[in-house]
C-alpha cells in the first residue's frame, strides 16, 4: 500500500512539473485532464475508485494575470488547519482575492474562491487554489 501511495504522489507531483513547464496553456490542460483521468481510472490509491472527476473545457478568457499585494495578516481556521491571510491577489481596480499561508505540513499557499458555479455545478462551500510543499 505504502508503495502505491508514493507512486501516486510521485506521478502527481511530476504532472504538476510538466504543466508548470509547459509553453502552451491548452495543451497543458488537456495533458493534465488526460493523466488525471488514466490516474483516477487505473491507478490503485484513486481517490475515485474506478471514476474520474469532471471538467470545465478549457477557456483562455478565464486566465487572469494578478498583482500580489501585502495585507494585513489575519489568521482563519478550515476544517482544524490554520491558515494566514498574508496577501491580496488583485485584478485590476474591482476584483481581489485573499492569499493565505497554511501554517503546517510544510506550509503552502491557498486560495479560496466561490463563483457563480459554486452548489450548481461545483462543491457550494466554493473551490480553491493551492500549492504545497507537495508541489501540487
Amino acid at each position: 500500500m505504502s508503495l502505491t501511495l508514493l507512486d501516486w504522489r510521485r506521478r502527481i507531483f511530476a504532472l504538476y512539473g510538466e504543466v508548470r513547464a509547459a509553453d502552451d496553456p491548452a495543451r497543458a490542460w488537456q495533458h493534465w485532464v488526460d493523466v488525471r483521468a488514466e490516474l483516477y481510472r487505473h491507478h490503485p490509491q484513486s481517490p475515485r475508485a474506478g471514476g474520474e472527476p469532471r471538467y470545465f473545457p478549457y477557456d483562455p478568457a478565464w486566465r487572469f494575470e494578478a498583482r500580489i499585494e501585502e495585507a494585513t495578516p489575519e489568521l482563519i481556521e478550515i476544517d482544524g488547519f490554520p491558515f494566514t491571510r498574508f496577501a491580496r491577489a488583485r485584478f485590476g481596480a474591482a476584483h481581489a482575492l485573499d492569499v493565505y499561508w497554511l501554517e503546517t505540513y510544510g506550509g503552502g499557499v491557498f486560495v479560496p474562491f466561490l463563483d457563480g458555479t459554486g452548489g450548481v455545478e461545483t462543491y457550494g462551500a466554493g473551490r480553491y487554489v493551492l500549492d504545497t510543499v507537495k508541489g501540487a
